[in-house]
């Protein structure tokens, strides 16, 4: 279906990076408001690839920006300041004709009626074309510039990764693969890979990942072969590993504590028989976890619940095995969603810190004898992992870690650390604990 004619790529990617830069949104949810479901693909497209560049590396633009104009654009101004914003990530890292990235660009400003910004912005945009490599050179003086992140989490990463925070900025800034979960009830790798090659979809298996394929290109859903019958998942190979360490079996009753979207529950289901329940205390994120389980054929008890007030939810019966996929800062997944630089502060990983510790408590009594808890996170941030661990083991003496032993990633005391693009992976973090 073509596109409403009303639908401009770049006027809507004005709108997305407002809302999620000025009004706190997601870039997620902005895009599900401001991009037509039936708009052109390859407008869609564009738009996407608009605001994602531009919030990886909105501290760069902005200095690009900020360093060519005479004197700075106010506050009532934003949606201007980032429309330069979204002119220079078309001349700095797109396959956009120059010409066409400051022509239209600038007729985004023209059509909201602000012709003394058409005229600014023009005249900014034909300049840094002028000027390209000094500026670049001057502005990409500053890592925290160079690689678009703000001082706060600049400082934590430097702190907790020494030797790494470089690389780990870099990583946070490509594009992510995407990776497949073959859902071993239906088929083996081998065979959907089989498939995949017969529809024209080359995909490669990743060591160590027993279920994975990461696929050569990404592609939307819908044209993955059996995607709707429950053939296969979307899923990161590193979040693929909660399974591994969970090994539920037969019978076990299993509790996922944070359920949403669903994921992890629905792996544990394709490997084994379990009785599983999901709780997640968001009504709308857990119905994300129904869908996936309908579409793939799996069946569990999912609740709208806080994990940590056990009094509401639970039954007395002890879990063989439980799932606590902690809310945290989503620093491991910023390749994914950029957006995470720009809506967490500074004082969220303490605040965050405090919640992964009440669920650890709570939790750790439904666990029975000679069970086993796996603690993870999608954060690079030792205060969200080893640290939340540390504590805990203190505080626990009936608790034993056990090594992770996974494939990618370095050991941490009691857990292992998965660092962004390890393996070609994302950020996380695994403990694996069992109740003497």
């Amino acid at each position: 279906m073509s596109a409403k004619p009303s639908f401009n790529p770049r006027d809507t990617a004005l709108d997305v990076l407002f809302a999620v830069l000025v009004g706190g949104r997601s870039l997620d949810a902005a895009l599900a408001e401001y991009v037509p479901a039936d708009a052109d693909s390859r407008d869609a497209g564009f738009c996407r690839a608009i605001a994602y560049g531009v919030l990886r590396h909105h501290r760069r633009l902005g200095a690009i920006r900020d360093r060519l104009l005479h004197k700075s654009l106010r506050s009532r101004d934003q949606d201007m300041a980032l429309l330069v914003e979204i002119g220079l990530q078309q001349l700095v890292a797109m396959d956009v004709p120059a010409h066409a990235a400051v022509s239209e660009t600038v007729a985004v400003a023209r059509g909201r009626g602000k012709h003394w910004a058409a005229r600014l912005i023009n005249a900014l945009l034909r300049r840094f074309q002028r000027e390209r490599d000094a500026c670049l050179a001057l502005v990409d003086a500053a890592p925290s510039v160079r690689t678009s992140v703000p001082d706060w989490l600049l400082t934590q990463l430097r702190h907790d990764w020494p030797d790494a925070w470089d690389s780990l900025l870099e990583a946070q800034n490509t594009r992510a693969p995407m990776t497949l979960r073959v859902n071993r009830r239906r088929q083996s790798v081998a065979g959907y890979q089989q498939r995949l090659a017969e529809a024209g979809l080359p995909a490669r298996t990743l060591d160590g990942f027993p279920d994975a394929l990461v696929l050569e290109q990404p592609i939307a859903v819908s044209l993955l072969p059996g995607f709707e019958d429950g053939d296969c998942s979307v899923q990161d190979g590193a979040a693929q590993l909660a399974v591994e360490l969970l090994s539920p079996a037969a019978g076990d009753r299993v509790l996922d504590a944070c359920a949403a979207p669903g994921g992890k529950a629905a792996h544990a289901l394709e490997r084994s028989d379990a009785a599983l329940l999901a709780l997640d205390v968001d009504e709308a994120r857990l119905q994300r976890v129904t869908g996936t389980l309908q579409r793939l054929g799996l069946a569990a008890e999912c609740r709208v619940a806080d994990a940590a007030a056990t009094d509401e939810w639970w039954d007395g019966r002890p879990f063989e095995r439980i799932l606590l996929d902690a809310p945290c800062s989503g620093t491991g997944v910023i390749r994914r969603h950029p957006d995470i630089k720009w809506l967490r502060r500074a004082d969220d990983p303490p605040r965050l810190q405090a919640n992964q510790r009440r669920l650890l408590d709570a939790l750790w009594p439904l666990l029975a004898r000679g069970g086993r808890l796996v603690y993870c996170t999608c954060s690079i941030l030792a205060a969200e992992n080893e640290a939340v661990i540390a504590a805990f083991m203190q505080d626990a003496p009936d608790a034993q870690a056990v090594d992770p032993a996974l494939p990618v990633g370095q050991r941490v005391g009691y857990g292992q650390q998965i660092l962004t693009g390890d393996a070609g992976v994302d950020g996380f973090y695994y403990a694996c604990l069992e109740k003497r």
